[in-house]
């Protein structure tokens, strides 16, 4: 059996000392030998010069580091300007989203309106320069209208250009066979790279979820209720769950996962370690 690859999301930090902090945790995740890190980018590109910092600070030393790049709000100037200075640093793979729409914007607007537009403004004007990263919904984008609406958006980035994709995150893997079977069904065969989000936080991870679509199961969701304040239960209880998540995955043959670290290594490090993709 083939081992996927593994791969790394971080959030640029807003003060100095949380950038220390990431600096330490990029270290210590570069030593397990990951496909690449991510940088997300916040709403309407709000985090841009705090990405593209760290960006061209972590992508020099050793590690694929590509940046999340958001479409709504966006100019074709300032965003060419902006991908000629990532490829002229090394920069080879980004993350092109739609992004969330920021506060007081209401529906899109402009010249980029959905994530294929920018997949195709990328594609015409760099080529192959850049691998690229497109979003992944297999319990469906919150925006969508349906199901089948929602197979039909990720068709066209991939028909756009798009190399492969990280989806939302998940704790049902049928949800993931289920999306993976249909897009082969449809002649799609992009690698689709599992999104997982360790759960160390129970209140944290409602509150995203509930934000983004991402359901958790209901078993799950009353057993971390169930520990009230009690965090190390929520970690271990969340670290079997996961694990298993992940097991399964690996059994059927995923391509990739791709962990949303919050900025710490030790949850995804335990996982790889005990899923025995690294050694202790």
């Amino acid at each position: 059996m083939l081992k996927p690859s593994w791969s790394f999301e971080f959030f640029p930090a807003k003060t100095e000392a949380g950038h220390a902090k990431l600096r330490q945790t990029r270290e210590q995740l570069a030593a397990l030998n990951p496909e690449f890190f991510s940088v997300t980018y916040g709403a309407g590109g709000s985090t841009q010069d705090r990405t593209l910092d760290t960006v061209l600070e972590f992508n020099p030393l050793g590690v694929s580091t590509a940046p999340h790049l958001s479409c709504i709000g966006a100019k074709p100037g300032p965003l060419l300007d902006l991908l000629h200075e990532y490829r002229d640093a090394g920069v080879n793979r980004i993350v092109a989203l739609r992004g969330d729409l920021p506060s007081g914007m209401v529906g899109g607007s402009g010249h980029f309106r959905y994530a294929r537009d920018l997949v195709a403004f990328i594609k015409e004007h760099f080529g192959k320069d850049f691998h690229l990263e497109v979003a992944a919904y297999p319990e469906m984008h919150p925006q969508a209208v349906n199901y089948e609406a929602d197979l039909r958006a990720f068709a066209s980035k991939v028909e756009a250009g798009a190399d492969s994709a990280i989806t939302q995150y998940f704790y049902n893997p049928d949800s993931y066979f289920h999306f993976v079977d249909r897009l082969e069904a449809m002649g799609i065969h992009i690698p689709v790279i599992a999104g997982i989000m360790p759960i160390t936080n129970y209140s944290k991870l409602a509150r995203f979820s509930d934000a983004c679509g991402a359901e958790i199961p209901r078993w799950i969701r009353k057993q971390l209720e169930a520990y009230g304040d009690d965090s190390d239960s929520i970690q271990a209880f969340g670290h079997e769950v996961v694990l298993e998540l992940c097991a399964t995955l690996i059994d059927a043959g995923v391509p990739g996962m791709h962990f949303y670290t919050m900025n710490q290594a030790g949850p995804t490090q335990a996982l790889l370690q005990d899923l025995g993709l690294i050694a202790e």
